[in-house]
This record gives C-alpha cells, structure tokens and sequence, in this order.
C-alpha cells in the first residue's frame, strides 16, 4: 500500500458520502477544468504574510483539496502543515504533484462540520469553504470546529466570494461577503486584522471577486 494512503486520516463516519463524491468529480476532471484552480496561491500567501505569520507556526488549510498553498508555504521553510477535505481525490493529486516532500504535510479527509480536532493550530487557512455555509446551522457548525482547532492568539485567514461575487459555485448556492459581514459572522471573539479584495480569474477567463479577511482570535 502506498505510503499517501496510510498517512490519509479518515474519519469514519464523518465524511457525507454525496458531498465527497461532488468533489471527487470535480477533482477528476483536471486542474483547468475548476474555476477556482490557481496556478501560484499568491493572495493566500500574502494575507498569511499580513497576519505576521511566522514559518515556525502550524498551519491548518481547510478544504485544502489540491490546492498549491501547501508547496508555497513548505517552500517558505513551514513544517507543521496539515490539509484537509472531503476529497481523497483532491488530496491525492497534491500529493502526487508534492512526491516525496507529502510525506511533511499531514493529510485528513474528512467533513470538516463534524471533524474533531485533535490538536490545535496556530493558522486556520479557508479559501473558499465558508461561503459554502448557507444555513444558521451550517455556520455554526463551521464556527464550533474554528473554535475548537485554535487557541487565543491564532490567525484566521477566510477567502469568500465578495457582495459581487458569484452567487453559486459547482452548482451549489453560496453566501457573499465583505469584511464586515465575516467580521460579524466569527464574533466578538475575533478581532479583523487585515483584509482585502482579489478578483480572481478562472481558467475559462471569468473573474470571480473575492473577500479576503485576516483575525486574531481575542
């Protein structure tokens, strides 16, 4: 058994079988075809920086998928990196494109709503996850996990589709934000330290307008 397959920690139970298979798909079908591929995870990169982020903190990216920030931050000297999501697949091609240096990063599948961590994290890094959250009960739930993977003092780094943004995302209805509205959705307990708007470009040549929000929890 490949060495990417035993080191994947999957939560039994935890994963929506409907869910996983959505984004399994879409993993599938090849880094060009999702409008949210980026070749270079530039913004994410910068709103870490902004937040005084250091090399030595452990970071976690949620709904990580196949994303490029782990190469990013593990070429910046990071060492205490973990991805997670719902996609085995979307995993998998990370570490296949990472090959040997996967073997620094901790891999989780899991649904993030039900995840219980078992550590906490010094960054919690959501491109794109939370405006998934449409309901009360979803944010909530969203909002419990940030509470429970963090610690006073840790960052929380949130990329959403801005109030001009699109209104869905792979066929599912997502909620648009500024900085205001996130501030509002984490709560007293986190204070907004950075922020900013990138107008992101698909590979199909769409521009999708996002929110970028850097808070320190209080």
């Amino acid at each position: 058994m490949s060495w990417w397959v035993v080191n994947c920690v999957r939560h039994h139970g935890e994963v929506a079988s409907a869910d996983s298979a959505l984004w399994d798909g879409a993993y599938d079908l090849g880094d060009v075809t999702r409008s949210w591929y980026q070749e270079l995870p530039t913004q994410s990169l910068r709103m870490v920086a902004a937040a005084g982020v250091a090399s030595a903190d452990s970071v976690i990216d949620v709904g990580g998928g196949a994303s490029t920030l782990v190469d990013g931050l593990l070429a910046r000297g990071f060492h205490d990196i973990t991805v997670l999501d719902i996609s085995a697949t979307g995993l998998q091609v990370a570490q296949h494109r990472l090959a040997n240096d996967a073997s620094r990063v901790q891999w989780i599948v899991a649904d993030l709503l039900t995840w219980v961590p078992a550590r906490t994290y010094a960054v919690w890094h959501d491109r794109a996850v939370f405006h998934f959250m449409t309901s009360a009960s979803a944010q909530g739930k969203y909002l419990k996990v940030l509470h429970a993977a963090t610690t006073p003092g840790s960052v929380a780094v949130i990329g959403c589709f801005a109030l001009d943004g699109p209104r869905s995302c792979s066929g599912l209805p997502v909620v648009r934000y500024d900085a205001v509205g996130l501030t509002q959705q984490l709560g007293e307990g986190w204070a907004l330290i950075h922020d900013e708007r990138q107008d992101h470009a698909t590979p199909a040549g769409a521009v999708q307008p996002f929110t970028w929000a850097a808070f320190r929890r209080r």
